[in-house]
């Protein structure tokens, strides 16, 4: 009879439905590439599930406008820039960094290879093209001042989001905002290799390129610090494995198994933050300081107005 007992409760509890999954809504920076391998692979691998999180991974319409979306409370999390951060918070959005994700810079100035341009300083009265202004207006000038050249020693020429095209066609003689795992190896792809020079080698405090983005008042739940576990779990992951881990992503998004793609991957890699949720403080707090020196910022807010480390 207790056998029995035993046999009835344990078939109970097997037959009880397990706690349903927390739902997150992530919002990603941009449309899904190397970038957000870990993001991928935890969702791919069932990391995420473990944590006991249901996440869904959203490409933005406008790359703009996930922080708003996620100051608003119409999604969880925002794949957003440190840069970035920091401006939005100046102009008053609800937003906390509670993470990392790519946790160096990878914006680069670029040059061709075989191009006149062998140094910094060569770009006195020459052309350079951006996509965004302000804050790479800032780097670039900063970049500059190092080399004894001006911002305004340079023309400043939009392009849009066409960086590489515009350099390869000759419209500029240099590009602000490539991302060193992207444009380059599709500038190499074509024939046409470029140089690049870094901003954390020429002045500018060393940055986290991608951060998760959080309400303030959201920032302190349990599922946060699930979410960027899982995520930390997924980085190591892809480190130790990273053919299977190219395997997953590919497999999940098979538009990306493409040379330029495949070289993006490889090149991101050793990027990831494999402790996501650890915030340097004194790297935070430089780069602050940094910004309020361009003039982007008015002051130095604390460091936990704008960012923490979720426990």
């Amino acid at each position: 009879m207790r056998l029995a007992g035993l046999a009835f409760a344990l078939a109970m509890a097997l037959a009880q439905p397990s706690a349903a999954a927390e739902k997150m809504t992530v919002l990603l920076d941009w449309f899904v590439n190397p970038d957000h391998v870990p993001l991928v692979i935890a969702k791919e691998k069932g990391f995420f599930a473990d944590a006991g999180l249901e996440v869904e991974l959203v490409a933005p319409a406008d790359p703009s406008a996930p922080p708003k979306l996620v100051a608003a409370g119409q999604a969880d999390i925002a794949v957003t820039y440190q840069p970035n951060l920091h401006l939005d918070v100046k102009e008053g959005l609800p937003l906390v960094r509670i993470g990392t994700l790519v946790e160096t810079p990878l914006n680069s100035v670029v040059v061709l290879a075989d191009g006149p341009v062998k140094t910094l300083a060569d770009l006195k009265g020459k052309t350079v093209g951006f996509s965004v202004g302000g804050f790479e207006d800032a780097l670039l000038g900063r970049m500059l001042e190092g080399a004894g050249v001006g911002l305004s020693d340079v023309e400043l020429v939009n392009v849009n989001f066409s960086l590489s095209p515009s350099l390869i066609a000759g419209q500029v003689d240099a590009v602000i905002g490539a991302f060193r795992n992207f444009e380059l190896n599709q500038m190499e792809i074509e024939g046409r290799p470029g140089r690049a020079f870094y901003p954390e080698e020429n002045g500018v405090p060393v940055y986290d390129e991608l951060i998760f983005a959080a309400r303030k008042d959201a920032a302190a739940s349990p599922k946060m610090r699930a979410f960027l576990d899982a995520v930390g779990r997924a980085a190591v992951f892809a480190t130790n494995h990273p053919d299977e881990a190219l395997a997953v992503f590919v497999k999940a998004h098979p538009d990306l198994d493409d040379e330029l793609n495949r070289r993006a991957f490889a090149d991101t890699l050793p990027r990831f933050a494999k402790r996501p949720a650890a915030l340097d403080q004194g790297r935070y707090e430089a780069f602050a300081a940094f910004l309020k020196e361009r003039g982007l910022i008015d002051a130095v807010p604390p460091l936990a107005d704008y960012a923490l480390e979720p426990r």
